[in-house]
């Protein structure tokens, strides 16, 4: 999926096929059919992340494919909106605003570095998503994260603490850094 990035009618069919998966959930209403495009059928490693006037409302994802594109967007959206922990369920009167963003990620690549210097200056604020891990604790930011936590200091201690860890980990031993890409789809909406 890596190398075909997908057109901007496809990403608006990955955000109509999220938010009429939320929609039939809540109502009980008719499932989404897989449309004949074969790039859908694709596997493909997904993101979904839902907002309320700007605040983080949900967000669940795969950093390497389980299922093919359309699966995955389908999954993730429910996973956001009903299965996250940091949240309650989705409830019907939170729909109409709510703002869905869909991300399909690049295969996650290794970043090799010496010290806390030295991966602060590979890190590509605003570009890299990035998967930290030290032994069994990991935690990911995509690479909007980077809109809130613009400094890579901050970003990196920020995802130590999403890890388990102490926020200056990063800067006191070599963890396991792998960076990956996004193609990020975002509604209209408010």
């Amino acid at each position: 999926m890596e190398d075909n990035l997908l057109s901007l009618e496809q990403g608006r069919q990955l955000l109509c096929l999220a938010r009429k998966i939320l929609e039939s959930s809540l109502t009980g209403g008719r499932l989404v059919q897989t449309p004949d495009d074969p790039v859908f059928s694709e596997r493909a490693a997904t993101f979904v992340t839902l907002k309320i006037a700007g605040n983080l409302r949900g967000c669940i994802g795969n950093l390497t494919p389980v299922g093919t594109l359309w699966d995955g967007i389908r999954d993730n959206a429910v996973n956001a909106a009903f299965h996250d922990h940091r949240f309650p369920p989705l409830q019907a009167a939170e729909l109409p605003h709510l703002h869905i963003d869909i991300s399909i990620l690049s295969q996650p690549r290794p970043l090799e570095y010496e010290n806390g210097d030295d991966l602060l200056r590979k890190l590509r604020p605003g570009k890299d998503g990035v998967i930290l891990r030290d032994g069994w604790r990991s935690a990911t930011f995509l690479p909007q994260v980077w809109e809130q936590l613009p400094l890579p200091e901050e970003f990196l201690d920020h995802l130590c603490q999403k890890a388990g860890l102490a926020k200056k980990s990063w800067r006191k031993k070599i963890l396991s850094i792998e960076t990956y890409l996004v193609q990020c789809f975002a509604e209209d909406r408010p």
